[in-house]
């Protein structure tokens, strides 16, 4: 994901740096130089000289936005739908195990909204509306937690303090230290 947190600009962002565009190709037909424009704009040089290019082909309009970088596939009912069917759980679906995989998803929204997402596509999808990523606790099946509680509580206090493990010392092989 390009931007952090949601995947991108919303609609007050980019209407926010658009002006900005529009504003240095104001600054541009006036005679201001790349450094000039991109000093009084707070931008980098490398910006204010691809706007400039962009400007000298095709003027204002070339400067305004394109809009979204993509639209989302799923609207947010739709998410809402997939959401409750994960809330479910992966048994509900067919698999045996509690375990969430991006395949597994991509699978039940293929199921049931007839669309085609990639492996990151999902990720993004996901990430955007909040989940995360969570890596189940690997634990024996034989797992005894009466007996993890028992030896904590009688053997561990048995076992005694850690030996000291500093104190004066010698570099000499042959003298003990402190003599």
């Amino acid at each position: 994901m390009r931007y952090a947190q949601g995947g991108g600009l919303t609609a007050a962002q980019r209407a926010k740096r658009e002006r900005v565009r529009l504003r240095a190709a104001e600054l541009f037909s006036c005679g201001y130089t790349d450094e000039q424009v991109a000093r009084d704009l707070r931008v980098s040089r490398m910006s204010a000289n691809r706007w400039r290019r962009a400007w000298a082909q095709g003027g204002g309009a070339a400067l305004v936005s394109k809009g979204p970088a993509s639209l989302p596939r799923l609207d947010e009912a739709q998410f809402a739908r997939l959401e409750a069917a994960l809330l479910r759980g992966p048994a509900a679906h067919g698999w045996d195990d509690q375990c969430w995989t991006l395949s597994r998803i991509r699978r039940v929204i293929g199921r049931m909204f007839h669309l085609s997402y990639s492996l990151p596509g999902v990720w993004k999808l996901l990430k955007r509306h909040g989940w995360s990523c969570q890596v189940p606790s690997r634990r024996a099946s034989e797992r005894d937690e009466e007996a993890i509680a028992v030896w904590k509580t009688e053997v561990w206090p048995l076992v005694g303090p850690p030996r000291r493990t500093w104190g004066r010392g010698s570099a000499s092989k042959t003298s003990a230290a402190g003599r």
